[in-house]
């Protein structure tokens, strides 16, 4: 099934999205879904690879940091001779990724930007050091034209328990003094809740995006999908409330035809 009749990629008029995150070596989150999600949308994703993970289902055993002017030269190069016509940021290592990142959006003038705060994997693991949660609040979410942190990341953020309906809009609130352009945050374990709730807010208007619970363990990469689908539709022309609306739908029918894989928390099914 195609998300919409109308999505695919051809030679005439290609639609771009740039990928800024980690490599996932069990091909379930990271650049590795983002490229997929792209793929699905019809859009030719590029990647800049700031880290190099061993990953598996069940969590992160291994990390290694590409190098700040690797991931420099990756941003350039591309956006250089391809251009983007989006960018998702996720995984940031450190305080020299995100300099050489924000340095890069800034040379480039990107305007499209998805910052998805990856702080923490699915396994509960730490993915970014405590300096550089700072730097990422401070110099990246100003440049981002959304934010989309889950429960424990809005947590971290803001330094607030964030786990109810209530415990959100206070979140987005606060989250938005940081300077970005609009959050999104992230509900799928929220307390309670027989429904899966996103919640956007612009700085003026909330928005609550629904689904139904899907009852599956295999959601590995749900965030870091989520994050690209709003990119490809930003890509694509849509206007950012928009762009989220069709994101939540399609990451609704990604993980309802997700697939065990491991023994871990398997994937989403990007191509259904």
């Amino acid at each position: 099934m195609r998300i919409n009749e109308d999505i695919g990629i051809s030679g005439e008029n290609v639609i771009t999205a740039l990928s800024v995150a980690g490599s996932d070596s069990g091909g379930c989150a990271g650049i590795q879904a983002d490229l997929r999600t792209f793929s699905a949308l019809g859009v030719h994703g590029m990647t800049a690879v700031t880290s190099i993970t061993a990953q598996d289902t069940r969590r992160v055993h291994q990390c290694f940091t590409v190098p700040a002017g690797i991931v420099s030269s990756q941003i350039d190069v591309v956006l250089t001779d391809i251009g983007a016509d989006a960018v998702k940021t996720g995984m940031l290592p450190d305080r020299d990724t995100i300099n050489a990142v924000v340095e890069q959006l800034g040379k480039h003038d990107v305007e499209k930007l998805v910052v998805d705060p990856v702080m923490i994997s699915t396994g509960g693991d730490s993915l970014i050091s405590e300096s550089a949660a700072d730097s990422l609040i401070s110099e990246l979410f100003p440049l981002a034209a959304v934010v989309t942190p889950n429960l424990s990341e809005a947590s971290a953020i803001t330094g607030l328990r964030v786990s109810t309906m209530e415990d959100m809009y206070t979140a987005a609130r606060e989250i938005m003094k940081t300077g970005t352009g609009s959050v999104l945050i992230k509900g799928g374990h929220l307390e309670g809740s027989s429904s899966s709730i996103d919640l956007f807010f612009d700085g003026e208007k909330f928005f609550e995006y629904q689904s139904s619970r899907i009852a599956t363990t295999n959601t590995h990469g749900s965030g870091c999908t989520l994050g690209a689908a709003i990119a490809a539709f930003l890509a694509r022309g849509n206007h950012l409330q928009e762009a989220v609306s069709q994101a939540k739908k399609y990451v609704t029918g990604a993980i309802r035809n997700s697939y065990p894989l491991g023994h871990g928390n398997g994937p989403l099914g990007h191509f259904y």
